[in-house]
């Protein structure tokens, strides 16, 4: 039951993307994304199983978490003036990938 609920918000939240990109306040559809859904979620889990120590750190690395997004937001606004969009969303991936990494290896390596 819970697995549906979350396949149930998570196609809500795809909804309301597709239907507010289609408004005059299109732009709206880059703030949905960053509704916590699925951070309420795992904050959840992670507080109910793991204990509130776990999810302090959780919350942490989440906020550390915001610099490959923002990595991703940055590398598209300069790739779309250079490329086609798909390879530029390709690319602005492949900046966000290698920022995660980098992010989860330093967390690693401090945490450890």
């Amino acid at each position: 039951m819970a697995l549906l609920i979350k396949a149930i918000l998570g196609a809500v939240v795809v909804l309301l993307i597709g239907i507010l990109a289609k408004t005059r306040n299109y732009y709206l559809a880059g703030l949905i994304p960053l509704f916590p859904t699925f951070a309420l979620i795992a904050h959840y889990i992670v507080g109910s199983e793991r204990g509130m120590e776990a999810l302090r750190a959780t919350i942490l690395f989440g906020m550390w978490a915001i610099i490959p997004y923002f990595v991703y937001l940055l590398s598209l606004w300069y790739f779309i003036n250079m490329m086609r969009l798909v390879p530029a969303l390709m690319a602005a991936v492949a900046c966000w990938s290698v920022a995660a990494w980098l992010l989860i290896t330093l967390w690693s390596k401090w945490h450890a």
